[in-house]
């Protein structure tokens, strides 16, 4: 099956925004087995997105088309697609009842205009959207196959993953039945991780092994061919035990959708554990992870925001004469942050986070410099040292993260030196 994938959007073109949709899915359908030949990015236009549509299907069996099923003017895609089949547009009913139940809940008045986008080409595999309000559509037509996703990978990743993957692997003319598994690592660059995993990617056949680079992580999804899913697990579960020998202290959990955060908020659940945490350079941003996951409350009363030096000996106790000679990018300051909110909160564990998010310098330490501290009941109070190279917010973010992977490897009983 060839494939083809077309963009839509002439903030593409300017630049405004990266297409990292066509990168995700070449990835995904390379998983599939499917040869991506042709991407093809276009503007809001239909005239020139037609002759694209007229070129593609010259050459390629699967066209996917990203972008332009919104419900403003530019939003066109849909509509030359339809044309250009000679399909009528209808509106399907339980795409608008899902547009006017999120308006209804949320308490916002529904634009007129927003009922566009539960309009789709009659005769289309309606793909519902789990994080969006804009139908998808899978069409079949003369041999071909069309896919119609979302502009947004908030909402086309998760789309095309559970509605139009499926549809895509019934109608391949591959005998076998495929089964994929995802890998999730914190700690390791994909370069390192490639590197290490380089003789099984070399010479992967059946299963594949494909790497992805993530914001502050990266994962790999593994996917085996055969007869049965029991004989497609087994070649996985083999694959995985080699590839968690190597690289086994990095991992944190399966699937497209796991979180770093869920897993140690739940590992916490499971010890029945209490954290807290006292941060400067943060600004409260691993409380605010803890936060999003549901039933937080379980393991965490409350953590503390110190900015300031003078909060820091208040609220903490951190001792003045700690600041005065280590200063606040310390180790020392870190452990005394640490221990001083442990104390405040009586719980369990402790985090502590001081440091230079940037661009800046601080006390003639770069921006990037990190000091994570730990305090565990029945255990030393540790800190460690983390030289991040982002920008500010970049800092900040993976600092909170980097919070989290100790804390994780903590319960795991997993050495935080490990490299």
């Amino acid at each position: 099956m060839k494939a083809e994938i077309i963009a839509v959007g002439t903030e593409l073109l300017l630049g405004q925004i990266v297409n990292s949709n066509a990168a995700f899915l070449s990835q995904e359908l390379a998983v599939l087995g499917i040869n991506v030949y042709h991407h093809v990015v276009v503007g809001d236009n239909p005239e020139r997105l037609d002759q694209v549509l007229t070129e593609a299907e010259k050459r390629s069996d699967l066209i996917i088309l990203s972008g332009g099923l919104g419900p403003t003017k530019d939003d066109m895609t849909k509509q030359t697609i339809a044309a250009h089949l000679n399909r009528s547009l209808i509106t399907d009913a339980a795409t608008l009842k899902t547009i006017v139940e999120y308006h209804e809940k949320t308490k916002r008045p529904m634009p007129e205009n927003n009922k566009l986008q539960a309009v789709v080409i009659e005769g289309s595999t309606v793909l519902k959207n789990p994080t969006g309000l804009a139908a998808g559509m899978f069409i079949k037509e003369n041999g071909k196959m069309y896919v119609l996703l979302p502009g947004p990978p908030s909402e086309l990743k998760p789309m095309f993953l559970q509605e139009a993957r499926p549809l895509l692997l019934a109608n391949s003319d591959k005998p076998e039945l495929l089964v994929s598994r995802v890998l999730r690592f914190f700690g390791i660059g994909e370069s390192k991780l490639v590197t290490i995993l380089d003789d099984l990617i070399e010479n992967q056949k059946n299963p594949t092994i494909a790497p992805y680079a993530g914001v502050h992580e990266v994962t790999l999804r593994l996917t085996a061919n055969g007869g049965s899913e029991k004989a497609c697990n087994e070649l996985l579960d083999r694959l995985e035990a080699t590839i968690q020998e190597r690289v086994g202290t990095y991992f944190y959990g399966y699937g497209d959708e796991t979180t770093l955060v869920e897993v140690v908020v739940d590992l916490l659940k499971e010890k029945k554990l209490k954290i807290t945490a006292a941060e400067s350079l943060t600004g409260g941003a691993f409380q605010s992870l803890l936060a999003s996951v549901s039933g937080v409350s379980a393991i965490f009363d409350g953590g503390v925001v110190t900015y300031s030096n003078e909060s820091k000996t208040k609220v903490l106790g951190v001792s003045s004469d700690t600041i005065k000679q280590y200063g606040v990018v310390s180790e020392a300051c870190s452990i005394e942050m640490a221990e001083g909110v442990k104390q405040l909160y009586g719980t369990d564990i402790a985090i502590s986070f001081t440091g230079v998010a940037g661009p800046e310098t601080l006390e003639n330490q770069p921006a990037g410099t990190v000091w994570i501290g730990l305090a565990v009941t029945g255990q030393k109070t540790i800190a460690k040292c983390f030289h991040f190279g982002r920008n500010r917010n970049g800092n900040r973010e993976q600092a909170a993260l980097s919070g989290l992977e100790m804390v994780r490897r903590i319960l795991k009983n997993i050495p935080l030196d490990e490299e």
